[in-house]
């Protein structure tokens, strides 16, 4: 393991010069999040020295008209307060090109575009594409662009190219393989990088440093003293203004293909030869999701929520959401039980829960370790002693807590769980960037350590299929109901009842 974190020059190094076009550029993605991000690595003077932001989409914007909705955005949105010396830097960086994703004349224009502020600055401009534009974009814009020479015309040249994808990545197994044969058609392999914003989150990136860095938790890695784990992703609010997308995914393919699934992967890994070749923690997580048992639809509870009541206000039903179909089917919250059958994890009940309209919101792994004898305890002890547990918080404070047992002070000889506390923001007296900021740097520099692989894509779709399809018929899989600012439908308990476990308390 001792090479595994040593870190090769070129990872510290600032990007090279970079044009970044975001198409979409005046959707809630790119409002929200995406120049949020790109602000606050101006601040910390993360960016390449010569960086252009050109935002295109169908509204005809002059650049003065995009700077100004864009300072609005960063005025509302940003992490920290928007500094007038940091936005005049920033702002003298962002540009407008109208396009119409359909049109390749539009393409050829965006080209010159490039061109011309590559001569005013007297640079040669790496070209890095963002789609935050709806799926059925992606493959006409990458189509146009390859038809102008910024595909994988650039591989091997002073240029490089590289093409950024929005999820949804497909709606199932047929569609994600039909995408990726579709992309692959335009930009190499090597040039797509397919975004997943929790891999870009603090604690999730933290679970390979803590595991592996750390000498006391990786021996204790495995089926002889883990007991089970459980990942939830638990959200208070409901569909919002998402509910005509949302209805026609759910909350599997919408949380569980993409995010879980992707921290199950990190959390079960081995260890990677290199964390300086992406491939290597990449080529790990495949074998991860190769290793799943397919999911047995009796495995697994699916539900929708009904009226209820959210920090003391009262919410609607999903099927009383505008947008949803009546009569939708759709799932708001589902659980399973997993397992992966290799030699370190057989046997270990992987738990994982998703849902909306649940007390809070948060997001977390919870490793529970083997409960040790507890025969010299007997005639001391009035409660079970509890199980130890590390519990990883990804959102909304980063940190990790350990359960431990310890005898409290008195002349009794007893055992009581206690919590020993990491929180970032008290140990490193920072603030967690957001999870935009480092995958976007991470894409100026072509590290796609951090991004999914198109085999990782299709695995994770593999897995869940038998599911999607044993819900298409009908009267095969129960949809049970749970009432807003619960924890599900009680179903969800029984399941985890069955092995003799529950879910924690979050």
């Amino acid at each position: 393991m001792e090479g595994l974190f040593q870190e090769g020059e070129n990872r510290v190094l600032r990007p090279p010069s970079t044009a970044l076009v975001i198409f979409g550029a005046t959707g809630d993605l790119t409002q929200r999040k995406l120049l949020p991000a790109l602000y606050n690595l101006a601040a910390d003077d993360y960016l390449p020295s010569e960086f252009h932001i050109i935002g295109a989409s169908r509204t005809p914007l002059s650049d003065d008209e995009f700077r100004q909705r864009s300072k609005e955005s960063l005025q509302q949105y940003s992490r920290r307060p928007l500094d007038e010396t940091v936005w005049a830097r920033f702002e003298s960086r962002l540009f407008f090109q109208p396009l119409d994703s359909g049109n390749p004349h539009d393409f050829q224009k965006l080209k010159t575009r490039i061109e011309m502020l590559g001569k005013d600055s007297q640079e040669s401009f790496n070209p890095l594409f963002y789609l935050a534009t709806s799926p059925n974009q992606f493959g006409p814009i990458a189509k146009h662009l390859e038809a102008v020479g910024l595909g994988k015309k650039l591989l091997g040249s002073p240029q490089q190219s590289a093409l950024v994808v929005e999820k949804p990545f497909g709606f199932n197994l047929n569609s994600a393989r039909e995408l990726n044969a579709e992309l692959q058609q335009y930009f190499d392999e090597t040039q797509i990088y397919r975004i997943d914003h929790y891999l870009g989150k603090e604690t999730v990136q933290n679970i390979l440093v803590f595991r592996f860095a750390n000498g006391v938790f990786e021996p204790l890695w495995s089926r002889e003293h883990i007991d089970h784990v459980q990942i939830s992703v638990c959200e208070s609010i409901g569909v919002g203004s998402r509910a005509s997308y949302f209805d026609q995914s759910g909350i599997t393919r919408d949380i569980i293909q993409n995010h879980l699934l992707q921290m199950l992967a990190l959390v079960c890994i081995e260890p990677p030869y290199s964390l300086s070749d992406p491939d290597s923690i990449r080529d790990e997580k495949v074998k991860v999701l190769k290793s799943l048992k397919r999911v047995e639809p009796s495995q697994v509870i699916r539900a929708q929520y009904a009226p209820g009541f959210i920090s003391g206000e009262k919410v609607a039903g999903y099927h009383d959401e505008q947008g949803v179909q009546g009569g939708s089917t759709t799932e708001t919250y589902t659980a399973m039980r997993l397992e992966i059958d290799n030699w370190r994890w057989s046997g270990v009940p992987i738990y994982v829960r998703a849902g909306k309209r649940l007390p809070r919101r948060i997001t977390e792994i919870a490793i529970y370790f083997k409960q040790p004898p507890s025969t010299m305890f007997q005639g001391r002890l009035t409660t079970r002693l509890e199980q130890n547990y590390l519990a990883i918080q990804v959102q909304p404070e980063e940190g990790i807590s350990f359960c431990i047992n310890s005898k409290p002070p008195g002349p009794r000889l007893r055992a009581k769980s206690v919590l020993m506390d990491f929180q970032y923001q008290d140990s490193f007296a920072l603030s967690s960037p957001e999870a935009y900021e480092r995958l976007l740097l991470d894409a100026m520099k072509r590290d796609a350590t951090l991004f999914t692989r198109s085999d990782e894509i299709e695995e994770s779709w593999s897995l869940l299929e038998p599911l999607f399809e044993a819900w298409q018929e009908k009267g095969t899989s129960a949809l049970y109901n749970y009432e807003s600012g619960t924890w599900g439908p009680k179903e969800s308990e029984d399941l985890l009842a069955r092995y003799d476990h529950k879910w924690r308390l979050l």
